[in-house]
């Protein structure tokens, strides 16, 4: 997926893909603050001198791959998916709720080392948050509105906003992913048990 970074990029050169693709690691295994120009040099092959004539700081660097992800390769992947998940009015909200969990999974294992820097990153920048906003979030909120609606007036959701109801479930969902992929990838996880749990917990607190 992360080589997807460059189709359509005949600007980009060799080493500047060296660098992304290195910097992408670096930045997934230990963070921005962590990882310096030094390392991602060596392990894209090129002197650090390189790196600085591409980008002039480790920021730029930063921005450099999380503005094009953000713009052409996640947010399209994270909308494409939803929506899928999203235009289909699965006959209960449980249903949702199981292929939503499912979709996110997927998405998730495809994507790791990218979501990991935005995670990490995204509070310590405001670009990026205004960019997961501007590509993400706003698009997929008013869809989510309406289904939250649809599941309401067939009375599977409790009556309260739409947008609790979202926050609620989202909220949920990628804390499990977060501890699943991200805090706790080690650990001896059941992923059924655990999606099905994640389910029954949203259903206990969101169903009628």
């Amino acid at each position: 997926m992360i080589t997807q970074l460059f189709d359509n990029e005949d600007e980009l050169t060799d080493k500047q893909k060296k660098i992304i693709l290195a910097a992408i690691e670096s930045f997934s295994e230990k963070g921005y603050a962590a990882t310096s120009t030094s390392e991602i040099a060596k392990k894209a092959g090129v002197a650090e001198g390189t790196i600085f004539r591409h980008y002039k700081t480790k920021k730029d660097l930063l921005l450099g791959i999380v503005a094009p992800t953000m713009a052409k390769l996640l947010a399209p992947f994270v909308i494409k998916d939803l929506y899928k998940v999203l235009d289909t009015k699965y006959e209960r909200f449980e249903d949702f709720l199981r292929a939503m969990m499912e979709n996110r999974v997927v998405f998730v294992k495809k994507n790791l080392p990218l979501i990991k820097i935005l995670i990490q990153e995204i509070p310590f920048h405001p670009e990026l948050k205004e960019q997961f906003f501007e590509h993400i979030a706003k698009k997929v909120f008013e869809r989510y509105v309406k289904l939250t609606e649809y599941y309401q007036e067939k009375g599977q959701i409790i009556s309260i906003p739409p947008q609790q109801v979202i926050r609620l479930t989202l909220t949920t969902i990628i804390g499990y992913l977060f501890g699943r992929y991200i805090l706790f990838p080690e650990s001896n996880w059941n992923d059924e048990e655990e999606i099905e749990a994640t389910i029954g917990f949203l259903l206990r607190a969101l169903g009628v």
